[in-house]
Formats: structure tokens, C-alpha cells, sequence
């Protein structure tokens, strides 16, 4: 406990330094912004604000970036209640109940509710990435490369399961971006991969390239391809606190959602965007009237909501103290900390510890700053809701073409990207999931040289996987999701959970 407390010391020490104060708060309120405008998600936002980041401390860069994540959140429940319009992935279900109440005249209840719920979950949240930070930490430094490699199967695994839609398209999609992680030169033989003769990509195909083509310049043409349809709520906002008779009702939910989201998120393969849809189920199924459900019931708002934000937070976990991204956003941090020199993983507490607990401080500051940004400044974001997407698509397009062209001042990267946003099209177009390639991709690299050193270490010999009783056990875990994953029975449980939120 003292040193708990001794590290939190030195993280709000970090945090509260003038530099990361306005990072973070610069991070919340584009994060909000980008909640609150439907069509540009965290994932294009981030992949776009990469190249900012090289003129950054690690630290504040990382601090900017995370308040982006979990900011998005935030605003995309003022949209799924204004507008019945999710500004994010999490954020589907708060339309049913959200967008109820403010036709009732109850908005400024939802959006308070979704507000305090979040804000809890998100302090919840934090408290436990300090608290597991150290001892999983301890853990992982007695993982060998053989344990590293089963760990990131299992991750990969995981992602599979929890992916949206068929199971065998997200395999398909974690092969593919493992295959794009081969590309270049090998670099203990100094052959060239798959390159087909192009020199520049001698050097592998970067990832921020990558990022910014699958997410930024694929989710424009998404976008563009959709009628724009948008109705503001008409009804006056009202008050924005909510009773004591709303608390009474809402702050049960908030629990559960809080536990379940928290729970969700430390698992690898994007366990975060579960949370809402699974706390959203359990609402439902324990309410003595399940039927008021969809017609502006209040725990419809406050648990999905409190779930979407403890799952957001309790994902950088795995990032921070195992190295392992858990869903595409925690994709991007690493590749955010590879820019900065950082290696994820556990040595980050021990050789970066100002990184590690400035970072955790800062989240909690950033849920009490998006506090203030989101109940305060609603007007100002019901009239951002107005802005033709017209005339934002030619301006993202424009920043992502000017970032990627400022990291290596390569043309051909300017061309990638939008090879990247076609090939990201096509894909959504047949019904894949992108996400899940970004993930192979980050691991991909990583699991290449994990087998290396286990094998090198093993002369070769296979067998060191299934013998070393840590990843024999890894290897069992993944492929027994990976089984019950293709079982029609829970297939169909995991595609209800879905659905029937």
C-alpha cells in the first residue's frame, strides 16, 4: 500500500505538470469531439494525430492520445441521446433508452446520467490499473519468449471470439495482417519479403500508413457512401443533474456495468466494445420490467455507459504491464510508444516508471476534466451535431495526407494510404472487420521474434511450447475458445448478445 501510494505520488506529480495538463486536456476535448460527430472514431483520430506526436515527450504524447480514447467515449453518448445516432462503436446501445428520454423531454437526465456513470466507472477503472499494474507486472518478467508467443496467440484468439460477425473472416483478417507484418527485410537473413521488386518496401510497410489508410481514408469513403440523416431531439435539454429518485435507479446499473466493463476490457481482443451490449443484457434480463427497456429506462443509460468507460480504461492493462494491444486503439498506443523509442511490456514500470504512473494519474484528471467539458459545454456540442459531413471529409483527408507525407516525406506513402483506405472499403463493404487486421499486424512482428529467440533457445526443437507449463497452458486456453468459438450453440449466444441489446 505505501507503495502504491508512493507511486501515485510521482504519477500526479507527472500529470500536474503545466505541458501534460494541457495535453490532457487537449486530448479530452478532441476526444469528445470526435464522440460527438458521427463517422470519425478514435481509431482514424489517433492514426492521424500520430505524425503530431514526434514533436512530443513520450509521456505527454501518450497522455494526449489516451484522453482521445476515453474521451470518445464520453461524446458518443451525448450523440446516441441527442441524436439516436451512436458517435461510437460503444456507444449503439445508449440509443435505445438514451434517445427515448429525450423525447420525452428528459435529455438533460440522460445525458447527466451518462455523464456521472461514466465518470465513476472511469475512476473505478483507474484505481484498478493501479492497483493490478504491479503485480502483473511481476508476473510478466518471468515470461520467456515461449510464454510471450502463447500469451499473444491467446490474445489473437480472444480477438476472434469477441470480433463482431463471422468467425472465420476475422481468422482470415488476423492472418492477413499477420502476412502485412512480413513484408520487408528479414532481418537475420537480410532477404527481402514480399516485397515484388518495390523498393520502398525494403523497410516493411509502416504502420502508421497502414493505421491511417484502414481507419482514416477508409471510414470517409464509408461515410460518404451513406445518406446523411440526423435529427436533433427538439425538446429543451432541461436540467442536467439527475434526482435522487433517477440516482436511486441508475446507480445499480452503474455497479454492474462498472464490473462487468472492467472485467470485458483487461481481456485481449477488443473485450471493451462487449461491456455496453453485455451490461445492457443483464439490465434487461434481472428488471422486474423488462418491458420498460427501449421505452427510456434510465438503467439502460447508466449501465452501458458506466460499462463503455471501465472497459476503455482497463484495456490499456494488458498494454501497459504485458505489452499485449488489446483491440485496435491499444494498436496504435504501441505504435505511438514504438515512434518514442519505448518498448510495451513490463519493463515500462521499471525503466519508464514517470511514463507508466503519469499516465495512470492522467486518466483519472481527464475523467474529472470530462466532466466539466461535457455538462457545461452541451449546447455548443448539440450545435456541432449541425455541421454538414461534406465539409468535414475534405479537411480529414487533407490532414491525413499532409501527416503521413511529414513523417518520411515519401510520395509513395501519400499513394498507400490510399491503396489502404480502398482495400479498408472493400473489406467493410464484404463484411470484415478491419480492427482485427490492425491487431495482426502489431502482433505479427512481435510474435515472429518471440518464436525466434523460443526456438534459437530450444535448438529448434518445437516442443519447448507444450513442455514449459505456462504456455502449454496458454496454447490450451486459445484453442479452446477457439473451438467452442465455432460451436453453433455459441455462435449463436454471442451474436444474440448483440442483437438483442
Amino acid at each position: 500500500m505505501p507503495d502504491l501510494l508512493s507511486n501515485l505520488g510521482l504519477g500526479f506529480a507527472v500529470a500536474l505538470s503545466l505541458q501534460n495538463l494541457l495535453l490532457c486536456f487537449l486530448g479530452c476535448l478532441v476526444g469528445t469531439l470526435i464522440g460527438v460527430l458521427p463517422g470519425v472514431g478514435p481509431i482514424a483520430t489517433i492514426a492521424m494525430l500520430l505524425p503530431i506526436t514526434f514533436g512530443l515527450d513520450p509521456v505527454g504524447a501518450l497522455i494526449m492520445l489516451a484522453g482521445i480514447y476515453y474521451g470518445a467515449q464520453y461524446g458518443g453518448s451525448t450523440t446516441a441521446i441527442l441524436v439516436n445516432i451512436p458517435g461510437e462503436a460503444t456507444s449503439v446501445v445508449t440509443t435505445l433508452d438514451g434517445h427515448q428520454m429525450a423525447r420525452q423531454g428528459r435529455a438533460g437526465i440522460a445525458l447527466g446520467t451518462a455523464a456521472i456513470a461514466s465518470f465513476f466507472a472511469g475512476t473505478v477503472a483507474t484505481l484498478l490499473i493501479a492497483a493490478l499494474g504491479a503485480p502483473l507486472t511481476r508476473l510478466a518478467l518471468i515470461f520467456g519468449p515461449a510464454e510471450y508467443f502463447a500469451l499473444m496467440v491467446m490474445g489473437l484468439a480472444f480477438a476472434v471470439v469477441l470480433a463482431h460477425g463471422s468467425v472465420l473472416k476475422a481468422v482470415a483478417m488476423i492472418l492477413v495482417g499477420i502476412l502485412f507484418a512480413c513484408v520487408g527485410t528479414d532481418l537475420e537473413t537480410g532477404e527481402e519479403r514480399m516485397t515484388f521488386g518495390f523498393t520502398f518496401l525494403t523497410d516493411g510497410i509502416d504502420f502508421s500508413v497502414l493505421a491511417m489508410g484502414l481507419f482514416g481514408v477508409a471510414e470517409i469513403l464509408r461515410n460518404l457512401d451513406q445518406t446523411e440523416t440526423r435529427e436533433v431531439a427538439r425538446a429543451r435539454i432541461g436540467r442536467l443533474l439527475p434526482g435522487l429518485a433517477d440516482l436511486r435507479q441508475a446507480m445499480p446499473a452503474t455497479l454492474r456495468g462498472t464490473a462487468i466493463g472492467a472485467t470485458l476490457g483487461i481481456l485481449p481482443g477488443n473485450g471493451a466494445v462487449l461491456g455496453p451490449f453485455a451490461a445492457y443484457t443483464v439490465e434487461k434480463r434481472i428488471a422486474r420490467d423488462p418491458s420498460r427497456f427501449g421505452r427510456g429506462a434510465i438503467e439502460g443509460v447508466a449501465g452501458p455507459e458506466s460499462a463503455n468507460n471501465a472497459g476503455a480504461q482497463t484495456a490499456f492493462i494488458p498494454l501497459l504491464t504485458l505489452g499485449i494491444p488489446p483491440n485496435a486503439v491499444m494498436a496504435l498506443m504501441v505504435g505511438a510508444m514504438t515512434i518514442h523509442g519505448i518498448v510495451p511490456g513490463p519493463g515500462v514500470m521499471t525503466k519508464s516508471p514517470n511514463l507508466f504512473w503519469g499516465m495512470i494519474a492522467s486518466m483519472w484528471i481527464g475523467n474529472l476534466m470530462l466532466l466539466v467539458i461535457n455538462l457545461p459545454l452541451v449546447g455548443i456540442w448539440v450545435r456541432l451535431l449541425k455541421v454538414p459531413y461534406r465539409l468535414m471529409f475534405p479537411a480529414i483527408l487533407m490532414f491525413c495526407s499532409i501527416g503521413i507525407y511529414s513523417i518520411n516525406s515519401l510520395p509513395t506513402d501519400v499513394m498507400l494510404i490510399a491503396a489502404f483506405g480502398l482495400f479498408g472499403y472493400a473489406l467493410i463493404k464484404f463484411g470484415f472487420e478491419p480492427a482485427p487486421l490492425l491487431l495482426g499486424f502489431v502482433l505479427g512482428k512481435l510474435m515472429e521474434e518471440y518464436l525466434r529467440r523460443a526456438l534459437t533457445l530450444s535448438r529448434g526443437d518445437a516442443m519447448v511450447f507444450l513442455e514449459r507449463p505456462v504456455s502449454a497452458v496458454l496454447f490450451l486456453v486459445a484453442f479452446t475458445i477457439l473451438a467452442l468459438a465455432l460451436l453453433p450453440s455459441l455462435r449463436r449466444s454471442r451474436d444474440e448478445v448483440f442483437t438483442e441489446a
